[in-house]
C-alpha cells in the first residue's frame, strides 16, 4: 500500500507532495519525540492540520530511499503541528511556541503515543 503525502501552502508550513509505501497500518498519534525548531529532540504533542484547523495525525512504518524503513508522521491538507509535551495553550496558528511541518520522518523505534 502507498500513501500519498499532499499538504497544500498554507500558513501552518509549505508545501509537499510525496508517495510513501508502507510497511504497516497507519494509527492515531497525539505524541511524539521529534526535533523543535531548533533541533533539540523533545517529547511533543502533535496534531494533524487542515483548512479548518485540528484534525487526526497518523503515524506509519514507511520505506525511504535514503534512510531505509523509517515512521512517517502525517496529518491533514496543511501537515501537522507541533508543541512540546508540557505546553497546555490550545491550537493556534499565531502562537510562538508551535510550528507546523508538511510530515516527519523519524527513526523507526521513535516514541509515540
Amino acid at each position: 500500500m502507498y500513501i500519498e503525502v499532499d499538504v497544500e501552502e498554507g500558513p501552518n508550513c509549505w508545501p509537499l507532495n510525496r508517495m510513501f509505501e508502507t510497511l504497516g497500518v497507519p494509527t492515531r498519534v497525539s505524541r511524539v519525540m521529534a526535533p523543535d525548531p531548533q533541533g533539540n529532540n523533545l517529547p511533543c504533542q502533535v496534531t494533524g492540520w487542515s483548512e479548518s484547523g485540528p484534525c487526526e495525525a497518523y503515524a506509519v512504518l514507511v520505506t525511504d530511499s535514503g534512510e531505509g524503513a523509517v515512521t512517517l508522521v502525517y496529518g491533514g491538507d496543511q501537515g501537522i503541528r507541533l508543541k512540546t509535551a508540557e505546553n497546555e495553550e490550545p491550537w493556534d496558528l499565531e502562537s510562538p511556541r508551535q510550528w507546523g511541518e508538511p510530515c516527519l520522518l523519524l527513526d523507526r523505534d521513535v516514541e509515540m503515543g
